[in-house]
């Protein structure tokens, strides 16, 4: 009977042992758990605090470029404003105009695309430049480009500046006249003189204008 009582005994403290491993075995478990979605939280905190900053750097960004580009802009209109001004602060210091040429095709025959001083332009173009070595002052010649209204507006503007270069190449090259005393301009279609509407009148517009100035 002592031996059977005994046997119960050790059982009891068996199960007693086993359940009390059990209960230790859930609370760690559920320790870990726990302290698991603590760590899964705070990464997750953390990314939406990363992605918050990355779109508030995103925008203070924009908002700089945008600075940045308003004020390279207001510098470029400033500067074209202030150069417009020179130009005209030049051409007012010079002086008044003395006497305007101009070579249109009604004279000189221009091609309809050539950039080349006519044949017809030259006796012209020497009469002017004797007539400014003549003088007994310093001068300034203002060369114009200027085209009819066929073709593009990039097209004109660069065949405009090409005849007038011409003009004052060989002012240069053939008449004696310095060349840090002329100057060019194009205009392209930009100051027609007559109705495009006409081949007369696209021939008018179709010229180099050259201005003696004091």
């Amino acid at each position: 009977m002592q031996k059977r009582l005994s046997l119960a005994v050790a059982g009891l403290a068996v199960l007693s042992l086993a359940a009390a491993s059990g209960c230790v075995t859930k609370k760690a478990w559920r320790s870990n758990v726990e302290a698991t979605d603590t760590r899964v939280k705070g990464v997750e905190s953390g990314l939406e605090s990363q992605e918050k900053r990355t779109s508030e750097l995103a925008r203070e960004t924009d908002t700089r470029i945008t600075q940045v580009k308003g004020t390279a802009e207001k510098a470029v209109e400033i500067g074209s404003q202030a150069m417009t001004k020179a130009e005209a602060a030049e051409k007012a210091a010079r002086g008044k105009v003395l006497w305007t040429t101009t070579l249109s095709d009604d004279s000189v025959k221009f091609s309809f695309d050539g950039d080349k001083v006519p044949d017809g332009a030259q006796a012209i173009l020497d009469d002017l430049a004797s007539r400014v070595k003549g003088l007994d002052k310093a001068v300034y010649l203002e060369i114009e480009g200027h085209t009819d209204n066929i073709g593009s507006d990039d097209y004109n503007r660069h065949l405009a500046e090409m005849r007038a270069e011409a003009v004052r190449n060989y002012l240069a090259e053939k008449a004696g006249i310095p060349l840090h005393v002329m100057s060019i301009i194009s205009f392209g279609e930009e100051k027609p003189v007559a109705v495009n509407s006409t081949s007369e009148g696209r021939a008018q517009n179709r010229r180099v204008v050259v201005r003696v100035l004091e």
